[in-house]
């Protein structure tokens, strides 16, 4: 089986392995496609916009210094109804959809890996994955989850004359304190990032070193 993204299927078992690509250099195994980088890219751009708009919105601080609170508010708007659109879009890429039924699929191993960070046991083998590991799935449905929440409470706050008010008021409590769970998860999933050079250079580029991929993903072959 390749370790190509979107092979699963019946043209998988046809599929030259990663050794063999004319496209990748030696030592090296793709990871990504070029769709799915730019899924990324722009889903993490418009994320950002939308915390740093938040924060321009809620810290007296910030909101003093940016001023222009109407333009602010409008930037957040549009960031955070697009939010979802590059998702929708690259729904029509083979790769991203194929690496969203690895995110959402949670397998024994994945368990291994849980059980092993709650140990924090950190030997070499002890955190089984396959090409996602447990973490990576959870943020996943998370981030996901909280996107659609936010999304559907920030439209609530937009068209105040079509819910009452008690349904308004609800949705601004929920909007503003997921907000800032997002915003501590993101600094955790940045920190994360910075602290794995060959998973940045993965979304960067599209390819990992296989000796990274063996030893940190070993069932990404399986999968």
């Amino acid at each position: 089986m390749t370790w190509t993204p979107g092979s699963a299927g019946p043209t998988a078992a046809t599929t030259p392995p990663p050794s063999e690509s004319p496209s990748e250099p030696a030592g090296r195994v793709r990871r990504f496609s070029r769709a799915e980088r730019w899924i990324h890219r722009t889903t993490g751009a418009l994320m950002l916009v939308c915390v740093a708009t938040a924060a321009a919105l809620y810290v007296p601080q910030l909101a003093e210094l940016v001023g222009r609170r109407h333009l602010v508010v409008t930037v957040h708007e549009w960031s955070g109804l697009l939010l979802p659109v590059p998702v929708l879009l690259g729904l029509g890429s083979r790769a991203f959809r194929a690496d969203l039924s690895r995110l959402n699929r949670f397998l024994p191993y994945d368990r291994e890996w849980l059980r092993a960070v709650r140990r924090r046991d950190a030997r070499p083998g002890s955190r089984p994955a396959g090409k996602f590991n447990a973490g990576q799935k959870i943020y996943a449905a998370w981030i996901a989850g909280a996107v659609l929440v936010m999304l559907g409470t920030g439209l609530l706050m937009w068209f105040t004359g079509f819910a009452p008010i008690l349904w308004r008021t609800s949705a601004t409590f929920v909007h503003d304190w997921l907000a800032l769970a997002i915003g501590v998860v993101l600094i955790g999933h940045i920190g994360m990032a910075y602290g794995d050079p060959q998973a940045r250079r993965g979304m960067r580029t599209g390819s990992v070193e296989r000796a990274w991929a063996e030893r940190e993903h070993p069932h990404w072959k399986e999968e």
